[in-house]
């Protein structure tokens, strides 16, 4: 049983609403369209409920587990031949399923995210109820650098679609799951495999830690020249951080890789805008400095939170909290009091507006970094304002992004109801639980409730928490 305040209770609402719309219109398929009451086949394996599990068991609702656990026992299989990206599967897919295993001890979510890496064929003789060993295959590169794109089925592996090379972020934002599933399998191929491409990450040139966005999976060198703490490069900085706790704190290279790279981030990227001093992160082109950010950049504040929470240099959580008030005002600035998808900051001495946004970015996806970190720095601060910021957005979605079946993401944030019609998986997976997890409160004798504690857990990329591993 799960105790629930008022907040919570209306963000379980909103949840259970988003899960009727879909389970009406798209269920065991991968994405609503709550308007046109359609879907979406991206990697055909019902991806909202597997990426909704551990959000089900966190907000403790029986009914919805039982026909989510129903449709994963006997209806999900990955023995299909269709193209999938090597990082969204690992994050996504497998993160949720290990997520569940960890929360429930139930096999039947381990089988399947066995299922999902291993791939069935005569030679290997292994069977459909074993993702891991199908996505394997993504790295057998000349570089050990992964391929972006690998089909269930076959196992043939390749590089993005439009061409070109890996991200930074597609390469080292599957370490967290491969090793949580080396430890559960007592395999350490997983591990292996995701510890090298850090190592070989780490021998190549870098700007004081911060990295170029692209990687080329033939040569193992980097092709790009612009840095960015967003779209394509933000998870690695993540999960640099990540590696480290969920190791126990054991493995202190990662905790040095990531106080290399933030260091980076303060010399190079870290600015402040005009007139009003928002603190924000900007990206590198060449030699060449953008006052842009994209909304995904919104996880570093609490990042940086987190780390400083776990003995980093206090001035990580100066800067973590500088930032999310920036965030905040992202959303706080819009008629909608919605964030953009991508914002600019004003440089020019005689402008009068921090905040740029181009009619391009002014999309919003219904995402969670920023929610993220409202949760984390309220765990470590205690400061209700966090609370409150987060209050403020959850009835924006409310009010903006509810439709009849669900909740819509919104073609842009300068205009009330300009729907997309489409409801990310990662809403019910991310943003809504993070939501959640803000919401809770002091029991009877005072003590914080801490469903998650960040003590025990590190969440994915994905908002999928997994535990930390005190002995390998």
């Amino acid at each position: 049983k799960v105790h629930r305040t008022d907040r919570q209770k209306e963000v379980v609402k909103a949840f259970q609403h988003a899960w009727k719309g879909y389970k009406k219109f798209a269920w065991g398929h991968d994405e609503l369209h709550p308007i046109s009451k359609s879907y979406s086949t991206w990697f055909d394996i019902g991806l909202t409920i597997v990426d909704s599990l551990d959000t089900i068991l966190i907000m403790g609702l029986k009914d919805e587990y039982a026909e989510a656990r129903e449709w994963v026992a006997n209806k999900l299989t990955f023995n299909k031949h269709r193209d999938v990206n090597l990082f969204e599967i690992t994050i996504r897919a497998l993160g949720g399923l290990l997520s569940a295993y960890n929360i429930t001890g139930d096999q039947v979510f381990l089988n399947q995210a066995l299922s999902s890496i291993r791939i069935q064929n005569a030679t290997l003789e292994r069977s459909d109820k074993e993702l891991g060993h199908r996505l394997l295959p993504a790295f057998s590169t000349p570089s050990g650098i992964p391929y972006s794109d690998i089909n269930l089925g076959s196992g043939t592996a390749h590089g993005p679609s439009y061409g070109g090379d890996s991200s930074l972020s597609e390469v080292s934002t599957l370490q967290l799951e491969f090793r949580y599933l080396s430890y559960l399998t007592e395999d350490k191929k997983y591990k292996r495999l995701v510890d090298d491409i850090i190592t070989k990450i780490q021998k190549l040139p870098k700007k004081d830690g911060l990295c170029p966005m692209y990687i080329n999976t033939h040569t193992g060198q980097f092709t790009s020249g612009t840095i960015t703490l967003g779209a394509r490069g933000d998870s690695y900085y993540e999960y640099l951080l990540k590696q480290w706790l969920q190791t126990g704190k054991r493995e202190t290279r990662f905790k040095e890789y990531y106080k290399e790279a933030i260091n980076g981030v303060i010399e190079h990227l870290l600015k402040k805008s005009v007139p009003n001093q928002l603190t924000y992160v900007g990206e590198m082109h060449g030699s060449e400095f953008s006052p842009k950010m994209d909304h995904l950049v919104c996880f570093l504040a609490g990042n940086l939170a987190l780390g400083a929470h776990n003995g980093l240099p206090a001035n990580h959580l100066q800067v973590g909290k500088e930032l999310a008030e920036t965030c905040y005002q992202m959303y706080a600035r819009m008629p909608t009091f919605l964030s953009p998808e991508i914002v600019y900051f004003n440089t020019n001495s005689r402008g009068i507006e921090d905040i740029i946004v181009k009619s391009n970015d002014a999309h919003n996806l219904l995402r969670p970094e920023t929610v993220e970190s409202l949760f984390i720095l309220y765990r470590i601060t205690r400061d209700s304002k966090y609370k409150e910021y987060g209050w403020k957005i959850f009835k924006a979605f409310e009010r903006e992004c509810r439709v009849d079946n669900g909740y819509s993401s919104l073609n842009s944030v300068k205009e009330h109801r300009s729907y997309r019609d489409k409801l990310e998986s990662f809403f019910l997976a991310e943003t809504l639980k993070y939501l959640f997890l803000l919401f809770s409160d002091d029991d009877d004798q005072g003590r914080n409730v801490e469903p998650v504690p960040l003590d025990q857990y590190v969440f994915n990329t994905e908002a999928h928490p997994l535990p930390i591993i005190q002995q390998f």
